[in-house]
């Protein structure tokens, strides 16, 4: 399998990943110049590449938050989890939220967030008068423990 990427425009950085056993690809901000964004608010930030998954039609692409930005700055995908489905070969595009108390500068080339292959699987959908019945049942959201 290969993950092909475009460069929309000169600047975009092509992901890597920073370690042998990184999961995700290092998406880098594309942008003509610093943008600042300020507490509480979301930006859609460019990379400037489109991508495809060559060739395996069972998986998909999950923008997710880098850990430090999240942690230490606010900064996360506004959607937590961004879906790239097969068919979309559009620009590859981060809503970056700053959830801090303070404004955060994003610069052309900054990582803003990470690119996850995943396999996915598209069962066929039926409607059911009845479900199987289970020991949990339709216990949910600390039934089975407040922690």
């Amino acid at each position: 399998m290969r993950l092909l990427f475009k460069k929309l425009r000169e600047n975009a950085v092509i992901p890597r990943y920073q370690t042998e056993y990184s999961a995700g690809l290092d998406l880098c901000a594309c942008l003509d110049s610093p943008l600042t964004l300020p507490a509480g608010e979301t930006a859609k930030i460019p990379t400037g590449l489109s991508a495809e998954l060559e060739g395996e039609k069972n998986a998909v692409l999950l923008i997710y938050a880098r850990s430090s930005l999240a942690t230490k700055l606010g900064l996360a995908p506004a959607n937590c989890v961004g879906v790239v489905d097969w068919d979309y070969r559009g620009e590859l595009i981060v809503a970056l939220h700053n959830s801090s108390a303070e404004a955060r500068t994003i610069s052309d080339g900054d990582r803003i967030a990470q690119l996850v292959v995943t396999p996915i699987f598209r069962p066929e959908t039926a409607e059911a008068d009845e479900l199987s019945d289970t020991a949990r049942g339709a216990g949910g959201f600390g039934s089975t423990g407040a922690r």
